[in-house]
């Protein structure tokens, strides 16, 4: 019975987490004096929500029906804001693109398939040790950190056969 309860407890906090994301971003804008316009919302909404680690590009295509007026500069200087307050992770790559993680905005790592593009975090409990270990063996004071694994992912892989 005990551990049931702690089941429920724990799966209580999990969803407060995910809907707090939304809330803690919005907050964030708030005390900062930002205006909470609709579509700072609807931008925050995505990027609170998403599993896939939209670009700019792709969030202003999701928001085009509901504001068919907005640009994509609008979309880039939310985002800009956003990161600046430390509520969005940014994933630069090579090729000039980047992708946004509302989700979870501090380092963690990424699986990102070299077909398509997907994005997936992995729940790694090893990467803190990892870090201690890299910090301790180099005398270096860890700031921050990006791992990311490439690969194919498993839709990807199902074409190809």
């Amino acid at each position: 019975m005990l551990i049931s309860i702690h089941i429920i407890e724990l799966e209580g906090a999990l969803v407060n987490q995910k809907k707090n994301r939304y809330d803690t971003i919005l907050c964030k804008l708030k005390e900062n004096g930002y205006k909470i316009t609709p579509q700072r919302i609807a931008i925050v909404k995505i990027l609170a929500k998403s599993v896939d680690h939209p670009s700019a590009e792709t969030i202003h295509e999701q928001l085009k029906t509901d504001f068919p007026t907005m640009s994509l500069a609008t979309v880039y200087r939310n985002i800009c804001v956003i990161k600046s307050l430390g509520e969005v992770l940014e994933l630069g790559f090579p090729d000039g693109s980047n992708r946004y993680d509302g989700k979870k905005p501090y380092p963690h790592p990424h699986i990102i398939c070299i077909k398509c593009g997907k994005v997936v975090d992995p729940d790694l409990d090893s990467l803190d040790d990892m870090k201690n270990e890299v910090a301790r063996e180099t005398h270096f004071k860890i700031l921050n950190h990006r791992l990311d694994f490439f690969g194919i992912c498993n839709d990807c892989q199902a074409k190809e056969k």
